[in-house]
């Protein structure tokens, strides 16, 4: 299989760029490797609102007739139900939540507990990972060997954005489009995550991200 390596972004707080404080790297935190990533860490305070999102990832090994890779580790982030990102945007710059690391297992899996993204002006609902060889090397994006984001089902994400909290990415979402989407516009076949469950219960997102192991 192929998997597509995309931009990071402008707000990954993996040491590459820099917020108004300076250089910002949560990879380097206390804390930082956890599977629940709804609420901020390291004596940071505040908790994500939103549908639950459970994320589950399965990493293998494209070099290798796509065998699982074991004791390779992700950090993933992703914005709030309001389209900000933790450490980033203009009320949440003390928040680091969203951003999390996990080991995957012998399966080469990984599973993150989090809240459903909002989607903001120009960019369709996704979420950010980069790979990472070892948990050791997962303290600086100058070790990463993949970058990558996945996106959501449209009627998954109508319905999350027709319950209570996610009233601006109603508006947002109607203007955009996996087809106009800058980062997912040269296809996303493979980019799109399969999602089950309901707003009341939360949703499961299930994705398979190939790895040049």
């Amino acid at each position: 299989m192929r998997y597509f390596a995309e931009t990071g972004g402008p707000y990954p707080a993996d040491g590459s760029n820099s917020n108004a404080s300076g250089v910002v790297n949560v990879l380097t935190q206390s804390g930082v490797v956890r599977s629940d990533i709804r609420s901020s860490f390291n004596g940071a305070t505040g908790t994500a609102a939103g549908v639950p999102l459970t994320i589950k990832l399965q990493l293998v090994n494209v070099n290798g007739s796509c065998a699982a890779l074991d004791g390779v580790a992700v950090y993933l982030w992703h914005c709030d139900r309001d389209g900000n990102y933790s450490l980033y945007s203009s009320g949440v710059t003390g928040q680091n939540y969203l951003r999390g690391v996990q080991v995957s297992d012998s399966s080469g899996n990984v599973a993150f507990t989090s809240i459903y993204p909002g989607c903001y002006a120009g960019r369709v609902p996704h979420v950010h990972f980069e790979v990472y060889r070892t948990l050791a090397g997962a303290t600086s994006a100058a070790n990463r060997i993949k970058t990558s984001q996945f996106a959501f089902p449209d009627a998954a994400s109508n319905a999350v954005y027709a319950s209570a909290g996610y009233s601006a990415s109603v508006r947002n979402m109607a203007q955009i489009s996996l087809a106009t989407d800058n980062v997912f516009s040269d296809g996303a076949t493979l980019q799109v995550a399969s999602i089950t469950g309901n707003v009341t219960e939360g949703y499961v997102a299930t994705l398979t991200v190939g790895v040049a192991g």
